[in-house]
C-alpha cells in the first residue's frame, strides 16, 4: 500500500513539474545577446528574459526593447527598441530621429548616427526598430518594418553574468510628449 501511495506522489511531482516546465516555456524564454547593437543597454554575451505574454493584453509601446524575427530571415531573431507604432511617421538626418515630428531627446544612444536622411510611414501592425548603438545597428533603417506577429515578446531584465542584473529601461519619458498617430494611417 505504502509503495503504490509512494509511486503515485512520485508521478504527481512530476507531472506537476512538466507542467510548471510547460507553462514557464510558453510564458517566457531566454534570449542570448550576441553583438554590440544594443550597447550600452545590452552587451555581447548576455543573456536577457523575454516575456512572450507581454502583447496579450495590450500593443508593443515605444521605448520597448523587443525580440522579433528578423523580417530578412525569419530563422534569426534580433533584439532592438521601437522607435515607432502603427501610424508614426519617423524622420532622421545624420543624427536625429523624430516621431511624428518630436526629436527625441535619447539617453540610451551610445552614439547618434544615421547613414542617410529618410521619412518612413508606418501602416497598420508596422513597428519601426532601432539599436541602442546606432553606428554599428542593423535594424529598420536598413531593412524596413517589423510587423506584429513577428514579435516574440518584451525582453524585461538581463539576468546573465549575474553582475549585470538589471531591468531593461523603456525610458517612458523618452516618448512621453509624442501625439498620437495619425488615424487614418492605423485603419489601412
Amino acid at each position: 500500500m505504502k509503495r503504490a501511495h509512494l509511486a503515485r506522489d512520485i508521478l504527481e511531482v512530476i507531472a506537476l513539474a512538466l507542467i510548471l516546465f510547460l507553462a514557464t516555456r510558453l510564458a517566457i524564454q531566454n534570449y542570448h545577446v550576441e553583438n554590440v547593437s544594443m550597447q550600452p543597454t545590452l552587451v555581447d554575451g548576455e543573456n536577457v528574459i523575454v516575456n512572450k505574454l507581454a502583447y496579450l493584453f495590450h500593443p508593443p509601446e515605444r521605448g520597448d526593447v523587443i525580440v522579433f524575427h528578423w523580417p530578412l530571415d525569419t530563422r534569426q531573431d534580433f533584439i532592438k527598441r521601437i522607435i515607432g507604432i502603427p501610424g508614426d511617421v519617423i524622420r532622421t538626418d545624420s543624427t536625429h530621429v523624430w516621431v511624428n515630428g518630436v526629436l527625441l531627446n535619447e539617453p540610451y544612444v551610445k552614439a547618434p548616427y544615421n547613414a542617410i536622411a529618410n521619412i518612413w510611414r508606418l501602416g497598420k501592425d508596422q513597428y519601426f526598430v532601432m539599436g541602442d548603438n546606432r553606428p554599428d545597428s542593423d535594424d529598420s533603417r536598413n531593412w524596413g518594418v517589423v510587423p506584429r506577429n513577428y514579435i516574440v515578446g518584451k525582453a524585461i531584465a538581463v539576468y546573465w553574468p549575474i553582475n549585470r542584473w538589471q531591468v531593461i529601461n523603456t525610458y517612458p519619458a523618452v516618448f512621453a510628449h509624442i501625439p498620437d498617430a495619425n488615424p487614418q494611417t492605423t485603419s489601412k
